[in-house]
């Protein structure tokens, strides 16, 4: 689970505006940044199926959030993308 100060942060990373906290660049920030964290608790408990469930869903998730940005702003998909990290 992200800290306030973490959502925060990545919030300002990604966002349009000031204002801003639900455009599909700043769910999709959040989303990868909660993934990578659910990652890093599975290297460690590896049975835990319940949030291995978890994970697959936040990544079918992004993935939903990514195929919108793709479809809607070629431009902003493309940056955030090299941005996080993510290779489609």
């Amino acid at each position: 689970m992200l800290t306030k100060r973490q959502k925060q942060n990545t919030i300002k990373d990604s966002r349009r505006h000031d204002a801003d906290t639900g455009s599909p660049e700043v769910q999709i920030s959040l989303i990868s940044k909660q993934i990578d964290e659910l990652g890093a608790h599975l290297k460690k408990h590896r049975k835990d199926i319940h949030s291995r469930r978890g994970l697959l869903q936040m990544v079918a998730d992004r993935r939903k959030h990514l195929k919108y940005l793709e479809k809607h702003n070629k431009r902003s998909y493309t940056a955030l993308t090299k941005k996080l990290g993510l290779k489609r």
